[in-house]
């Protein structure tokens, strides 16, 4: 199980082991328990990221503003990179994951939660080797009744919501710097 950070996932964990966890430092801490998943005795491991795990910006070829023309920036491809990379988040989320047969994604209720989602799936990977469940859990707060209610009710998540944030983030980026590079063109104009 993935929060969206560490107080979400102690909740979620507490909540669901009575109590009765045992937790560990990694990237993030990993809270275990023994318990019943869709009818299953199951291992739980409940950890998080810490928001977004992937940020978006230009190649580095597109990196220096001073030789490139900003009209290229709407065509320049964009590539994803590890938000925080000192964190180690993506690596965690492997980690963790190995030999687990279902994931159930505990992300805001919000696009940009789907967006986390998807990147949290990303770094697990789901190859046809490991076949690996995904699930999302859909609560507004993190009550003991709310997080009972998610697990009762787990969906898929939805990957429309997911790109349509990745396309905001994507004119975010490519606009953000045309409006850098206009305020930096009028603040240097000339006062007549």
């Amino acid at each position: 199980m993935v929060a969206e950070k560490p107080s979400i996932a102690l909740s979620i964990a507490s909540v669901l082991s009575h109590g009765q966890m045992s937790t560990r430092k990694a990237s993030t801490d990993v809270h275990e328990f023994e318990g019943m998943f869709l009818g299953f005795h199951v291992h739980f491991k409940v950890t998080s990221v810490i928001g977004h795990v992937f940020s978006v910006d230009f190649p580095e070829k597109y990196q220096n503003w001073t030789t490139t023309d900003p009209l290229d920036l709407f065509q320049a491809p964009i590539q994803k990179t590890e938000a925080n990379p000192k964190a180690h988040i993506r690596r965690h989320l492997s980690q963790e994951a190995r030999g687990y047969g279902n994931l159930v994604l505990w992300l805001d209720c919000d696009r940009e939660g789907e967006n986390i989602c998807f990147e949290v799936m990303d770094c697990i990977g789901n190859s046809n080797e490991t076949r690996r469940r995904i699930y999302r859990a859909r609560f507004s707060s993190v009550t003991e009744k709310d997080i009972l209610k998610a697990m009762d009710n787990l969906v898929e998540p939805n990957k429309d919501e997911a790109l349509a944030v990745d396309a905001r983030q994507e004119i975010d980026l490519k606009v953000g710097v045309h409006l850098h590079d206009y305020y930096l063109y009028t603040v240097s104009l000339p006062v007549p």
